[in-house]
């Protein structure tokens, strides 16, 4: 994943550290998985890593509660996902993932980013070509775990990358599984068959050729990430900023 996948850790971190912030979308993703499949993570796959996504952000127990049960309410919207894609200042690709109870109040504002960041959305497919989506776990390594061993493993589950990465300030030693978007429910059940912690796990997007750009022209993409972000309808944002 190397500096690329630095620069986005570092700059969603960024973007992501008010807890008004990230809290809600973490919510969201929580209703929608309950809504979907079901309100026993135990039964339902996709509920269990949303959960365990929020538990990792810190995201309190009576949150988490909350989230699932307004997946029964009857006042609830229902939720559809759209995707949005575009160019931002400097040519920079941007893929927006939403979920949203209102399809019309969404794409207005998405598309009020870019134009006032003189950008423009595309047409949807436009950039799906231009990133690979990506199955992604992250967890805390163990004195017990062997990477060579556990890649072995994972294999046949469909990895595709095993990477580790030292956090100093923190003292500990996160690893990264990654495999095809594909993989995720082959990998997911592989991890939790070699009863390891997942502390997150989604699906990501990543750049099939990253771009440079000057430290100048990224604080000005910055800018239009962040009011991308900040919404409440955005679920992630994906660039090809190398």
């Amino acid at each position: 994943m190397g500096r690329a996948f630095e620069y986005r850790k570092a700059a969603k971190m960024k973007r992501w550290g008010q807890m008004s912030r990230i809290f809600p979308k973490l919510g969201k993703a929580i209703t929608m998985a309950a809504k979907e499949g079901g309100s026993d993570p135990d039964m339902n796959a996709a509920l269990r890593t949303a959960i365990q996504n929020a538990k990792a952000q810190n995201m309190p127990k009576d949150n988490i509660d909350a989230a699932v049960k307004r997946a029964t309410s009857k006042d609830v919207e229902a939720f559809v996902e759209m995707n949005y894609e575009g160019k931002g200042p400097y040519g920079v690709l941007v893929f927006v993932e939403c979920a949203t109870d209102n399809q019309n109040r969404t794409v207005a504002n998405v598309k009020s980013y870019f134009n006032k960041a003189e950008g423009s959305l595309v047409p949807t497919g436009s950039l799906e070509f231009m990133f690979n989506r990506k199955a992604v776990f992250e967890f805390e390594k163990t004195d017990s775990m062997d990477l060579e061993e556990m890649e072995l493993e994972l294999i046949d589950a469909g990895l595709e990358e095993i990477e580790e990465h030292t956090d100093e300030e923190e003292e500990t030693t996160i690893i990264y599984v990654t495999g095809d978007y594909t993989s995720f429910g082959d990998l997911q059940s592989a991890l939790e068959g070699m009863n390891i912690e997942v502390q997150k796990a989604n699906l990501q997007r990543f750049p099939t050729t990253p771009v440079e750009f000057s430290e100048e022209q990224l604080e000005e993409i910055e800018k239009m990430l962040d009011k991308l972000e900040e919404d409440d309808d955005v679920q992630a944002v994906y660039t090809n900023i190398a």
